[in-house]
This record gives C-alpha cells, sequence and structure tokens, in this order.
C-alpha cells in the first residue's frame, strides 16, 4: 500500500507543477487552487508512505517521479525540447527510480 501511495504522490507532484505553470504566476485562480490542493495531497500520500518506506528511498522517488513526469509533460503540453541529452538525463531519472524501488526493503 505504501508504494501505491508513493506512485499516486508522485503523480500529484507532475499534477501541482503542471497546475503551477498554467496558473500564470498565481494570477489564474483555478489553477493556483489547483495547484495548492495537489500540493497538499502529494506531500500527505507522501507523509502516508513514509511511514512504512525508508525516508530516502521514499523522497528520492516522490521527486523522481514528478521531475520525470514534469519533463515528459513540458515536451508533450509546453512543446518544451526533447534534445538527446534531456532524454538521456530523463532515462536516467527512471533507472534511478526503478533502482532505488528494487533496493527497497
Amino acid at each position: 500500500m505504501a508504494w501505491i501511495c508513493l506512485l499516486a504522490a508522485g503523480c500529484l507532484e507532475m499534477v501541482w507543477v503542471t497546475a503551477m505553470k498554467l496558473s500564470d504566476g498565481f494570477t489564474r485562480v483555478g489553477y493556483s487552487v489547483l495547484t495548492v490542493a495537489a500540493m497538499a495531497a502529494s506531500v500527505w500520500l507522501l507523509a502516508q508512505a513514509v511511514k512504512t518506506l525508508p525516508m530516502g528511498t521514499a523522497y528520492a522517488v516522490w521527486t523522481g517521479i514528478g521531475a520525470l513526469g514534469a519533463v515528459v509533460l513540458g515536451i508533450v503540453i509546453f512543446k518544451e525540447p526533447a534534445t538527446a541529452a534531456r532524454m538521456f538525463f530523463a532515462a536516467l531519472l527512471l533507472v534511478g527510480i526503478i533502482g532505488l524501488k528494487a533496493t527497497a526493503h
């Protein structure tokens, strides 16, 4: 259950960072509210996950999911560049997330 909470928390990281971009510096109320709500829910789910998972692993996986998701969403939604270097380092993030999951006890 902790890993499901952590995955959901990471997905909410992607939601809030995307909503924050769409809020245009918190000038668009709806996206601003969504940003804060997704942040709060993400942190709450992370708190549930760290009850049983190692803190360092949970935090690294949480931020990794959010960072990797933000890269992908930036490319897909906001047409950010998908350079070879960005894809290489995004792949490293994915390897790190998988590695931490595989080595957690």
